[in-house]
């Protein structure tokens, strides 16, 4: 529909050419490990970070009711940035903007075969979207995913494949999602994950199994041991 900068004079292709000039001086083994990471590296270190937190989630759990929370937050991150990203698909058709190399010359594209809309950033969009989500279920390994986030929205500029503000928009949209939709998703995931944690054979999803049950040489009230133990004090 319309193009969003279609001169230098316009300060997001300033920027953009400040960016991605950083590639044309780079070694060419930089501009190779940059496309791999803006490609593919961050939306793999994405869903690591998601598997870590599950992971410390559910060793530390130490109520069911905040484990489940905490692991319906987790289930929520990329639920978030899979609606985000088909919420972008009419967005896109209605912009219409073209990729920056296309109506820019001089740029330095690491990423060849990019034919579609530019506006707004899918990869940015997919890794805000995630990085709030594990936001909204832990303050710490959020904070490191809106920063692979960020790193990622300039990996994506420095490609040359979208403008600084099909990034922007990108990481409103993934915001938007993930926070919007957070309360109503939570509702909804959380008793999901009470009811998993209860289950005998996927429970461990939710909540690490203590030592003592997993090993059955805790003694348990009314166990069969425990009332042995009790008999033999008595005779003593």
């Amino acid at each position: 529909m319309a193009v969003l900068a279609d001169s230098g004079s316009n300060p997001d292709v300033d920027l953009l050419y400040d960016i991605n000039g950083l590639a044309k001086g780079a070694p060419g083994w930089v501009d190779r490990l940059m496309e791999f990471v803006g490609e593919y590296g961050l939306l793999l270190a994405m869903v690591l970070l998601v598997v870590w937190c599950w992971w410390s989630v559910r060793r530390r759990a130490a109520g069911g009711d905040e484990a489940a929370a905490s692991v319906a937050g987790l289930v929520w991150a990329p639920l978030a940035a899979g609606i985000a990203v088909l919420v972008n698909v009419p967005i896109r058709g209605f912009v219409e903007r073209p990729r920056p190399f296309v109506d820019h010359q001089g740029l330095d594209v690491l990423v060849s075969g990019k034919t579609d809309y530019s506006f707004v950033s899918d990869h940015a969009t997919l890794t805000m979207a995630m990085a709030v989500g594990l936001f909204v279920a832990h303050r710490k390994f959020g904070l490191v995913g809106i920063g692979l986030a960020l790193f990622e929205g300039f990996c994506r500029v420095y490609m040359g494949v979208h403008y600084p503000t099909d990034v922007v928009g990108g990481f409103a949209l993934g915001t938007a999602v993930a926070l919007l939709l957070s309360p109503v998703a939570m509702a909804l995931l959380t008793p999901v994950m009470r009811a998993v944690e209860r289950s005998p054979r996927v429970g461990w999803v939710v909540r690490r199994r203590s030592a003592g049950a997993a090993g059955g040489d805790a003694l348990v009230p009314g166990s069969r041991k425990a009332v042995a133990a009790e008999e033999r004090d008595l005779a003593a």
